[in-house]
């Protein structure tokens, strides 16, 4: 009976046993499997501009402005986990140019300004409040300077790649490298208040910028117009297309030469493109106002909505 049974067993198996299917077109790496798994996270913006009741910084704000006396990192993580969120990226330096942790590479940095007495450092604060909670934490350094007397100059690339490799080091492993399109403008640029455009398929020389994270912290999701790892969704009303497909192709939008952060297919980012070349799906932003800074004259949305949400 035991050599029937065993028989029979063995019988069932070959006949149920398949072959798995192989896999198919792109594919996700582990880290972008890991930033699926987050689903919901926010986006922090916190510069002077959010004591100037303004909706941009020019990068001629007195460092002196910034002065929250009341921060409590650790209420503003709470707050988020409380609402769902799974991770938090930081702005660590906005267009206007000021670094929110005592940077090498600037003196237009929290150390110039009177928090914690000039011995600040709202990255480390935020960071670890992030990780206390149990969140993942991400940074967004601007590449795009309006205080900085170099930018526009062959010199401000290796500044700006600099800050990376400090926000890469100091702060523990990242999910998300945050990045966008902003491509330069009209600005304070150490005083010259002037207009200062770049080459944007060139400036930032983002082949080689994007390798210093992979080698830093290959667990750090490239975000950008054209990822590397994922995709902005091409708005910010916080939805894609009711399908979106997670894989993508980067071109230049009609009478742009070259895909690059800043010149994408922004036609194509919301539904995405089926059997895309890469593995590219896309991140929905959305600010929890009507722009992206504190205005005492109005008030939250009252949806539930995130500043960003996947």
């Amino acid at each position: 009976m035991k050599r029937l049974l065993i028989l029979f067993l063995l019988l069932s198996s070959a006949i149920y046993a398949q072959t798995p299917p192989q896999p198919y077109g792109a594919l996700p790496s582990n880290r972008q499997l890991a930033w699926h798994d987050i689903e919901v996270y926010g986006l922090i913006h916190f510069t002077p501009t959010t004591f100037e009741n303004k909706e941009w910084g020019y990068g001629d704000a007195d460092p002196k402005t910034f002065n929250p006396t009341d921060f409590n990192a650790e209420q503003i993580v709470k707050a988020a986990k409380a609402g769902g969120l799974k991770g938090i990226i930081l702005v660590a330096k906005h267009h206007d140019g000021f670094a929110l942790w005592p940077t090498k590479t600037t003196e237009y940095n929290i150390s110039k300004s009177p928090f914690r007495g000039g011995k600040g450092n709202l990255v480390k604060e935020v960071e670890q409040a992030v990780r206390k909670n149990g969140l993942k934490f991400g940074v967004y350094c601007s590449p795009w300077d309006r205080n900085n007397p170099l930018y526009g100059t062959d010199k401000y690339l290796a500044i700006y790649q600099a800050q990376l490799k400090e926000l890469y080091s100091n702060f523990g492993e990242l999910f998300m490298s945050w990045h966008d399109g902003a491509n330069g403008g009209d600005g304070y640029y150490g005083g010259a208040k002037e207009k200062r455009a770049i080459d944007n398929t060139t400036y930032y020389d983002w082949k080689n910028t994007w390798a210093i994270t992979r080698k830093m912290q290959p667990m750090a999701n490239i975000f950008s117009d054209i990822g590397l790892d994922i995709r902005w969704v091409g708005n910010e009303d916080g939805h894609a297309a009711p399908t979106s497909w997670a894989t993508f192709t980067p071109m230049a939008p009609d009478g742009k030469n070259e895909a690059v952060p800043g010149q994408a297919n922004y036609p194509q980012s919301p539904e995405g493109i089926r059997n895309g070349k890469f593995w590219m799906p896309a991140e929905c932003d959305v600010p929890l106002r009507k722009g992206w800074f504190y205005h005492a004259n109005e008030k939250p949305k009252t949806q539930k909505l995130y500043s960003i949400c996947i």
